[in-house]
């Protein structure tokens, strides 16, 4: 049942103790406690102190500053607590400790909403979709991811749910109205594993928990292989067998602590699989722990010929060992991308009734005004409201040069206030704010797979099986054909050395590697395809105008072409009111360019009626009964007016240290023109050398774009571009892209506007600017953070070093089984030696894939 938080229970609980979770009495004071925002709250039973506590661990404390209603209980814990008192002392199920995670208070700290696929719908932004990012906890191997992907994919109602192995975060999409966030947790709970929320603090604090774990595991572990090995010494060397029983026994003592404290990770990861009946790489490593140490205590007891505690000990020295050193490398990577969420502040000064609050960060609403002082970093994404400073965005873009931010500006959460006081109003907070958009679309490119990782996803899930059999195989041959005492041994051998570690992490570590390596140099990849279609690419296709060119149009001319429009004087000052009017609900360039012409008291812009947008073309509108237009001019009218009499194209403002591009657009009412209107705008910079590279790297490099003058083909050649078509529609641009597919080409393009969109989705691999429309950027594969186009020609570079590092990765693997097998079955590898092997091949994998991360840029910005 729900209960509301009213103030009768308000007043009830000022005169008795309650349960601060469930709002229980609490009938034994002191007992149960959970320490929230340092003050310790009192809980009924240990179900609700172990639920808050989960709460406070994932950072979502300000679950109970938000929440409206009591948490529900569930009936039958209902129906024990009122037949007796002793049975509130029970533990809460985990069911209904779960049903938490569908509160809108919780979610609104790490779901995001996600518009309609329709792209015709976008406008309306139904949030009929949700995506979060989960952290799992007790992921051992690749088999471990695929086992949880595969089941929470058979979810009805779940879109998608890829798992990222080198970082353990879960991206799970799905219908809001089909399943509730819960049973998704409870199917990953009844895996065996641990799930939850994302938090950058709280996963940094995870992480230093499970360092401190992994470290007093292996000193354990390093401790106990270090004196049984000295142990072991004499007994190879060989002594009375009084004194060989005593330094047995000794070892035997001294390993208990390594197989029951180190090595129960691997057992705990062992029982989970068997339960689930899926077998990962802990099952044999457990197996050979066990077995050996077993095997050894007979030994021991029954003067058997030889033990191998030592082996014991070192196997699980190193492999614990190999999972600290994998643990230590994917905590570095993965704190590259938490490091964006530490940007924002704890708090954020609210402006209200003129007065300065103090508020909490997770307590900011859109819409709130928040003073900004210089040196603060922004709390959340807005717009200027007052005032006027720079703004430090080189965390975020890598741009190191403050922006000039006035009012009207966007401003991005974590970014730096650097000179003087800011007043802004909130746009977008939580998982709605650019920063976590951000992370999530790093989080789907680590997690979607190319067709290499699927691959050898497939054949790590498959080789455990593979390496049971073998092993049982050899044991069978040694022991009942060859007649050995050695056949468990060899046996033993063959199971430790060919552990699939190695090719669990051939992959992921080195997508995870060259992933955060791009992200540095300012590209943030959002697709798990694109790095390795961009090996095969050999056409490179550009947009102008906002992508070659920096999109930041400014009129240049107006030339009136009729004298009276309703009475009043055709200026050029009420043509751009006019057209500010036309172009109010649009963000391209062009509509930005009469930002500074719109007039709240603008007499012709109130008689504007059904104004509607045509991509590529212009936009039009009812005035008065006819129909206005503004655009192209061979949109605009179908006879069009001379342009001889026109003047070229004034430059006398122009930073002449860089290429003005001009284009004539055209207004016109009813097929009568009514003004020219000439745009100019300026070459985006290491554009030039960005295509010098492409061509001498033997690429195609062609531009398509919407605009019809014929200065689009002049700019286009003093770039170094020779194949120009220009005057297209977005429908032109998708035919021209299809047909160069058609012969076989792939085909990278970069583009940024909403004519763009069809062009990005059926592109091979798709690039939006930074300055892309919203569309735009959700249909692109990759996203370019800080404008500079020069990235484009490393994230070339690095694919074609991604692909090497991983088939050098495979290819090691693949060898070391191959080459180890025989060997071990042959009896050739003790199980120290197996040991050694195995952790090292899974160390040298690692270590190859960081190599990506200190890759040197080739394009100096």
């Amino acid at each position: 049942m729900n209960r509301s938080m009213s103030s009768t229970s308000q007043s009830t609980a000022a005169k008795l103790t309650v349960c601060f979770h469930c709002g229980e009495p609490v009938t034994q004071a002191g007992r149960w406690q959970v320490e929230i925002d340092g003050i310790l709250q009192p809980m009924c039973c240990p179900g609700c102190e172990a639920v808050a506590s989960t709460i406070i661990a994932s950072g979502l404390k300000d679950y109970y500053r938000h929440r409206t209603e009591l948490p529900e209980i569930s009936p039958a814990f209902l129906e024990q607590s009122a037949n007796s008192d002793s049975s509130k002392n029970e533990t809460v199920s985990a069911r209904d400790s779960l049903l938490l995670y569908n509160s809108e208070a919780l979610q609104r700290q790490f779901v995001a909403r996600l518009p309609s696929n329709n792209i015709a719908s976008s406008s309306t932004r139904v949030p009929e979709r949700a995506e979060a990012t989960l952290i799992i906890d007790g992921i051992s191997c690749a088999a471990c991811a695929w086992l949880i992907e595969h089941r929470v994919n058979q979810l009805i109602g779940v879109e998608s749910a890829t798992l990222n192995l080198s970082s353990h975060r879960l991206v799970v999409r799905w219908a809001i109205n089909d399943i509730a966030l819960s049973t998704i947790f409870e199917v990953i709970f009844r895996l065996g594993y641990t799930a939850g929320p994302f938090s950058a603090t709280a996963e940094d604090k995870q992480r230093g928990e499970e360092g401190k774990r992994a470290i007093r595991r292996l000193a354990v572990a390093g401790v106990g292989m270090m004196q049984v090995m000295m142990l072991a010494v004499p007994l190879y060397v060989g002594m009375a067998q009084q004194y060989e029983v005593f330094m047995r026994m000794a070892s035997m003592l001294l390993t208990l602590p390594v197989v029951l404290y180190s090595a129960r990770p691997f057992f705990d990861a062992a029982i989970r699989d068997l339960k689930t009946r899926h077998l990962t790489m802990d099952v044999p490593v457990s197996l050979a722990i066990l077995l050996a140490f077993c095997a050894s205590i007979w030994s021991t007891f029954n003067q058997g010929i030889e033990v191998y505690f030592d082996s014991v000990c070192m196997f699980t020295f190193l492999l614990l060992l190999g999972r600290y050193l994998e643990m230590r490398a994917r905590h570095r990577m993965g704190k590259a991308g938490n490091n964006l969420m530490t940007l924002l502040p704890n708090v954020a000064y609210k402006v209200d009734n003129q007065q300065e609050v103090v508020i909490g960060a997770a307590d900011i609403a859109v819409g709130d005004i928040l003073r900004v002082r210089p040196g603060d970093p922004f709390p959340a994404d807005g717009v200027v409201v007052e005032g006027a400073s720079s703004v430090d965005e080189a965390a975020l873009t890598g741009e190191y040069l403050p922006l000039s931010k006035k009012i009207g500006d966007p401003l991005t959460g974590g970014t730096m206030n650097v000179e003087s006081p800011l007043l802004m109003r909130v746009t977008a907070t939580g998982a709605e704010g650019k920063l976590s958009t951000i992370m999530r679309l790093l989080d789907r490119a680590q997690q979607e797979k190319p067709k290499i990782a699927l691959i050898a996803d497939r054949i790590a899930s498959r080789f455990v099986a593979a390496v049971l059999l073998i092993s049982a195989s050899v044991f069978s041959y040694w022991h009942f054909i060859a007649g050995s005492d050695h056949a468990f041994f060899i046996a033993l051998s063959v199971l430790v050395v060919t552990c699939p570690c190695a090719l669990s992490l051939a992959t992921p570590t080195t997508l995870t590697a060259a992933t955060t390596a791009l992200r540095e140099r300012g590209l943030l990849i959002s697709k798990g395809h694109v790095l390795e279609t961009l090996v095969g690419v050999n056409r490179v296709v550009f947009d102008k105008t906002g992508t070659l060119t920096l999109g930041q149009l400014s009129i240049a001319q107006v030339v009136t072409l009729a004298d009276t429009l309703q009475g009043q004087r055709i200026t050029k000052a009420n043509v751009c009111e006019l057209i500010a009017a036309l172009e109010a609900d649009a963000n391209h360039p062009i509509a930005r360019a009469f930002r500074a012409y719109e007039d709240a008291n603008n007499t012709l812009a109130d008689t504007l009626k059904d104004i509607k947008h045509h991509p590529s073309q212009g936009v039009s509108a009812q005035f008065q009964g006819r129909e206005l237009r503004f655009g192209r001019p061979d949109f605009v009218m179908s006879k069009l007016p001379s342009l001889n009499s026109l003047p070229a194209i004034n430059t006398k403002d122009a930073d002449k240290s860089s290429t003005d591009i001009g284009q004539w657009l055209l207004l016109a009412l009813a097929e009568q023109p009514l003004a020219w209107v000439q745009m100019t705008d300026t070459e985006r910079p290491h554009a030039r050398q960005l295509i010098n590279d492409l061509t001498q790297r033997g690429l195609a490099v062609s531009m398509l774009t919407g605009d019809p003058s014929a200065s689009a083909k002049t700019f286009a050649q003093q770039l170094g571009i020779n194949d120009v078509e220009y005057g297209l529609s977005a429908e032109d641009k998708l035919l021209r892209v299809r047909a160069w597919q058609q012969q076989g080409d792939v085909v990278l393009m970069v583009g940024d506007g909403i004519n763009d969109v069809p062009v990005l989705a059926a592109a091979d691999v798709s690039l939006a600017v930074n300055d892309a429309s919203d569309l735009a950027k959700t249909h692109a594969d990759t996203l370019l953070t800080n404008g500079r186009l020069g990235v484009v020609f490393d994230a070339l570079i690095v694919a074609d070093k991604n692909r090497t590092v991983i088939r050098q990765n495979i290819g090691w693997s693949l060898l070391y089984n191959l080459v180890a097998l025989p060997l071990a079955a042959a009896g050739l590898v003790p199980p120290w030696a197996a040991a050694i092997g195995m952790s090292f091949s899974s160390l040298l994998v690692v270590l190859n894939a960081l190599r990506l991360t200190r890759m040197p840029k080739h394009i100096q910005h």
